[in-house]
């Protein structure tokens, strides 16, 4: 079974991936970023893999240890649980870099490959992002509204 959701985690989230990628102005797609419940998907997948091995997992996360760690993602079902952990986060950063560059009117073009360094590796595209933002900003946020 966790090789069956490993495989089914991304093709969950790349429905939403391709909205915010290759339809940013649609109006559907500002709607559908709106929630937070783009996540839903991965995040059941993750739930579903996780609540069964709770025994295994929970130990090796309260108290974490790098053997124990090691040994958890060295598993099938912790690569599973470590995946559709990754795919949920980075969704929910890519959703984040969504709204912050669209209230800040920076351009499609500039976000599509930020926002390909975020599926493949979200916290570089968080950086970078974070690094570009202001520069490339057409328009700044009101005093008191700019997220974090």
């Amino acid at each position: 079974m966790a090789e069956s959701l490993f495989g089914v985690t991304f093709l969950a989230a790349l429905p939403f991936w391709a909205l915010l990628i290759l339809a940013p102005t649609w109006s559907w797609t500002r709607r559908v970023a709106a929630s937070p419940l783009i996540v839903l998907p991965p995040l059941v997948i993750y739930a579903v893999l996780v609540l069964p091995d709770l025994a295994t997992v929970l130990p090796a996360v309260t108290h974490p240890q790098f053997d124990g760690i090691r040994t958890l993602l060295g598993s099938g079902t912790g690569a599973a649980i470590a995946w559709a952990h990754f795919i949920a986060f980075d969704l929910f950063v890519g959703r984040f870099l969504y709204l912050d560059s669209r209230r800040r009117d920076i351009h499609p073009l500039v976000m599509a490959p930020l926002m390909v360094l975020t599926i493949l590796l979200a916290p570089l595209g968080l950086l970078a992002y974070l690094a570009v933002r202001r520069p490339v900003s057409r328009r700044t946020p009101a005093p008191g509204t700019e997220p974090v």
